[in-house]
């Protein structure tokens, strides 16, 4: 997994944690129908990371069989 691909996927983590958060304190406030937008962004956020995830993990599955697949050729 490339630096650039690391720190996309936490940035999304990060971002869905802070939305959780924000959306904690305003349930806590009182004010529901922001802290039920900032859940969905939270969980939209978390849905994307987990499919970059299962990419990324399928990228990189695919690269160790074709090297695995390569070395035995030769």
């Amino acid at each position: 997994m490339t630096d650039n691909n690391e720190a996309y996927l936490a940035d999304l983590h990060t971002k869905a944690a802070y939305a959780h958060i924000a959306a904690a304190h305003q349930h806590s406030t009182g004010d529901h129908a922001s802290a039920q937008e900032l859940a969905q962004m939270a969980l939209g956020d978390s849905v994307k990371a987990v499919r970059y995830t299962e990419e990324i993990a399928v990228r990189y599955t695919e690269e160790i069989v074709g090297d695995a697949q390569r070395s035995m050729a030769v």
